[in-house]
């Protein structure tokens, strides 16, 4: 539907934003992505000496020259002053003018000028600046009152925040240097002042995060101004030669991982075609890189719900290296590699085809992205390496890596026989060095002081490398009498397994409790760190649970005597599944299945205590639960 005049922004007052900020903060790389972004809405005013004649004439001079010395301050004052007032004046071409240094600015440069010319300390250059700004202040007051000004600052500290702006020159003359000092001296100053609506600090964070919260910060002024950018997208970004498996890799995380596929080429002509610009490939790499980062900007803006991408293929080094800097840590860089034998043997339309492609890749610099990747993925060997490798990469951003925190033994509530069991078995796998495990945790009902004697096992998480399985058995061998004919369900991970996410439904849960803090181990690694899924992955990975508890319920109803201990608790664990799906979390085999009673009016109390003692109760109990699973599967109904 078209927006009528009456409602439409565009037509609204103009409104004029000045990002003002020492030199090396970012000020024109951020002016200039908000302006692409912002389109025909948007207009950059442009440099300070398009608005005054002489400054051609002092350029030729030399402008360090003019400004530190040969330059009579009066001059410099009105220069400055006259180019400043001359582009307020200025009638805008757009909705939305963004500036390059604010009217602020002004009195912070030529203080900084003045305590170097005249050896002021920072008090005085303010003072001296103001009186050479009076014969201005009028209109200069004018102009700043329809600013929505905004100041980027390197540090909080001003000393350290000088110290990065000179890092970023080649060239530091001594004169530059005091001046930067002042400068930030003088920005600070006028940012406790409060002559700035907003202040950010950019600290080490890259362009995009920063360009992000200047969007955050200027919508409320005008929602033509996008409201975030790229807001918590996670971005893969794939590079290789020809055949080394970058489409495969691309797709695999499309179907496994949720990550919407985009081409690099389809984002930089898009963005290239809005700005006007006939050949994106001819454009130095740094714009290149801007425009598929302003194509990515817009196309997740259009699409808000996606959270992760991958784009595809790098070619580029320079591209790839200004794209790292723009996007910081949301931005993987993923080289795919494979031998030229082995791409040779892919290639469908033979090995000559390959070679011809990867000259034209190798002239744009895309093996050179090897070196600047985050991830080189080794892609000689089966398809499932390639999966297990993308998992790990996939899954390190969504499950954060977190120590866990232990627990004694003693404060499970176990059996003395248990818990010399399992003390035992800490003495036997980790006083040695190198431990022979690198976590030990109790699970189930044991880790909730619900264990009841005959009725639960002893169940162990342990965490530890494949090579050190005969000693463990050994020490399981020699500690088996004190189980005293508890079944023990030992369970045994890799670290590469827990972080690759090759578990089962149920090992994601311990995962994720242990990551929680729910679930606290006996003994842990010191150092040692575990991936902490995701809620929303423990929740869709329990479908698997359920399944195989529907499954195995159907089992123990087929026979002539079912099992009554193993009914209870698959049909338990059925429950679980069923109510974690509402948000509902109940660790207890008992609390989880009153849940479900307690919607049962009709139902007899006393059903899940009975059900522990009485098969045909057990029964009852399990159709009950296995029903509510199936009224979820049910096909929809067909209508013609």
């Amino acid at each position: 539907m078209a927006i009528s005049p009456k409602h439409d922004p565009t037509r609204s007052r103009p409104v004029t934003i000045a990002v003002s900020g020492p030199d090396n903060v970012g000020k024109t790389k951020q002016i200039g992505i908000l302006a692409r972004r912002l389109g025909p809405v948007g207009h950059a005013s442009g440099p300070l000496d398009d608005y005054d004649a002489r400054w051609d004439g002092i350029k030729s001079m030399g402008m360090g020259a003019w400004w530190f010395g040969r330059g009579p301050i009066d001059e410099v004052t009105d220069v400055l002053a006259s180019s400043y007032l001359e582009r307020s004046r200025r009638p805008a071409t757009a909705p939305v003018r963004l500036m390059d240094r604010g009217i602020p600015m002004l009195e912070a440069s030529l203080a900084a000028t003045v305590a170097v010319r005249e050896r002021l300390g920072s008090a005085q250059a303010a003072d001296r600046a103001r009186k050479l700004l009076d014969p201005y202040t009028a209109d200069l007051q004018a102009a700043e009152a329809v600013e929505a000004g905004i100041v980027l600052l390197h540090h909080a500290d001003p000393v350290i925040g000088a110290s990065r702006s000179l890092s970023h020159e080649r060239h530091v003359t001594p004169t530059y240097a005091d001046y930067q000092r002042n400068l930030h001296l003088q920005l600070h100053r006028l940012v406790h002042e409060g002559r700035w609506a907003e202040t950010i600090v950019v600290a080490e964070r890259r362009v995009m995060a920063v360009q992000d919260e200047i969007r955050r910060r200027l919508h409320p002024i005008t929602p033509l101004v996008p409201p975030r950018a790229l807001p918590g997208v996670r971005v893969v970004a794939l590079g290789g030669m020809s055949e080394s498996g970058k489409s495969t890799a691309g797709d695999y995380l499309r179907v496994r991982h949720g990550y919407a596929r985009l081409k690099i080429g389809y984002l930089i002509e898009d963005a290239a075609q809005r700005a006007g610009i006939d050949d994106p490939y001819a454009i130095p790499a740094v714009v290149r890189a801007e425009l598929l980062v302003d194509g990515l900007d817009r196309y997740c803006a259009a699409h808000h719900f996606l959270d992760r991408v991958t784009i595809e293929s790098l070619h580029d080094q320079d591209a790839t290296a200004e794209l790292r800097r723009m996007l910081g840590e949301q931005l993987t860089v993923v080289y795919v590699d494979a031998t030229p034998e082995v791409r040779a043997e892919r290639g469908t339309a033979g090995p000559e085809d390959v070679v011809e492609r990867d000259a034209v890749k190798a002239r744009r610099g895309a093996a050179g992205i090897a070196a600047l990747a985050h991830e080189v993925v080794d892609n000689n060997h089966s398809r499932l390496h390639l999966e297990r490798r993308l998992d790990g990469i996939a899954l390190a951003r969504r499950w954060p890596l977190r120590q866990p925190t232990t627990t004694p033994v003693n404060t499970l509530g176990l059996p003395v026989n248990l818990e010399s069991y399992l003390s035992g078995l800490l003495d036997r796998t980790t006083l040695r060095q190198p431990p022979v495990i690198d976590l030990l945790a109790v699970t189930g009902s044991g880790a909730r002081g619900k264990y009841q004697h005959g009725w639960s096992d002893l169940d162990v998480f342990v965490v530890g490398g494949q090579e050190n399985i005969p000693s463990l058995r050994q020490a399981l061998i020699e500690l088996e009498a004190e189980l005293g004919g508890v079944k023990l369900g030992l369970t045994v991970l890799t670290q590469d397994e827990c972080r690759t996410g090759a578990v089962t439904s149920r090992l994601l849960h311990v995962l994720t409790l242990i990551g929680s803090g729910a679930l606290m181990p006996l003994w842990c690694r010191p150092g040692l760190a575990l991936p902490f899924p995701d809620p929303a992955s423990d929740v869709a990975a329990s479908v698997e649970a359920g399944v195989q508890a529907a499954i195995e319920i159907r089992r123990q109803l087929l026979k002539g005597a079912p099992d009554l201990r193993a009914l209870f608790k698959i049909t338990a664990l059925l429950a679980k599944v069923l109510l974690r799906f509402e948000g509902i979390e109940r660790a207890c085999d008992d609390d989880a299945l009153g849940v479900f009673l307690d919607r049962e009016p009709a139902t007899d109390a006393d059903l899940r205590r009975q059900a522990r003692e009485n098969r045909e109760k057990a029964i009852e109990l399990a159709n009950l639960v296995l029903g509510h699973w199936l009224s979820t599967i049910a096909p929809p109904t067909s209508r013609v």
